[in-house]
């Protein structure tokens, strides 16, 4: 254990030093201390998730992380750590400590490989690298200043069959968000693919969260049926994040995606969030487009990284 500093288990208790170390780390993300406390309680049993702190010698938090299974891969074996240092602890030994206890737990868990993002900030790369990972993809996290932002108009006539709703009109029968979400889910672009994810699963990690607003998220139907989707993520105050954007690949090249976005960022305004994120892998195109086109701006970046075990 490096000097001065021990890694041990999460408890509930630290879950708003831990949101704190969050935010200081990745400002552009939603991160409460109530859905952190969620998100530890409520992770599927076979994810073999474990959560993790580190403090420095005065007891105080000064780094986290959290490890597990990609249950939703469709390789075996694959399993992800995500480790976050106050920017003023760095250096210290804390992010190497928490790196050795997460890939511990991951190789107790059974994962035969290691998967980890680092910020693109001329550190943290050579910090993973000297860990033994190798680069992969880069994604881009973009932001907005919703409260200022000049948002197009919605259409005053949707095309015919088409019909704008709330993703908290499906509360009585959410499988058809579901059934959306696999879809697109399957073709985002990535390092990692993802597959199959039982229904239990997905409302508990995509319907229960208590930081997704169900009233904020948008659904575009077609005929009756979902076509296009966003997830509306946010901290009940200023922040705004899209939790996901999809389209089902029979009706992509419509301007669906917009008119979610759109509808879902301008009620979000209208609600008090003032600042908007949302992030992209480098290679997708069409949204990044869209989102420009909405006014986003590039914010950050960071790195795919992967590690044999």
């Amino acid at each position: 254990m490096t000097p001065g500093i021990t890694v041990e288990a999460f408890d509930p208790r630290d879950a708003s030093a831990v949101a704190e170390v969050r935010r200081a780390t990745v400002p552009y993300l939603v991160c409460t201390a109530e859905s952190l406390a969620w998100e530890a309680e409520s992770a599927p049993a076979e994810g073999r998730t474990r959560w993790l702190v580190a403090r420095d010698a005065h007891g105080r938090i000064v780094g986290c992380a959290d490890t597990g299974l990609l249950i939703s891969s469709t390789e075996p074996g694959q399993g992800c750590l995500h480790i976050a240092v106050r920017p003023e602890a760095r250096g210290r030994g804390v992010g190497r400590a928490l790196v050795a206890e997460a890939e511990r737990c991951l190789t107790e868990a059974g994962a035969e490989r290691a998967w980890t993002w680092a910020s693109d900030d001329g550190r943290s790369p050579g910090f993973a690298e000297r860990l033994g990972y190798a680069r992969g993809r880069r994604a881009c996290f973009l932001g907005l200043d919703l409260a200022r932002a000049e948002l197009p108009p919605l259409p005053e006539r949707l095309p015919p069959g088409v019909e704008l709703r709330t993703a908290a009109d499906f509360a009585g029968d959410r499988r058809p968000l579901y059934e959306a979400d696999l879809e697109c889910t399957a073709d985002e672009p990535g390092d990692v693919r993802h597959g199959f994810v039982p229904y239990d699963d997905w409302l508990r990690l995509n319907w229960e969260r208590p930081d997704i607003d169900h009233t904020l998220g948008s659904v575009v139907l077609v005929d009756g049926e979902v076509a296009s989707y966003t997830v509306a993520q946010t901290d009940g105050a200023e922040r705004y994040w899209s939790g996901m954007t999809g389209t089902l690949r029979a009706h992509r090249g419509r301007g669906l995606a917009r008119l979610a976005k759109l509808d879902s960022l301008r009620r979000s305004r209208e609600a008090g969030r003032t600042r908007a994120f949302t992030g992209n892998d480098s290679s997708n195109a069409p949204m990044l487009a869209l989102n420009r086109a909405l006014g986003y701006e590039q914010a950050g970046a960071e790195w795919r990284y992967s590690k044999p075990l």
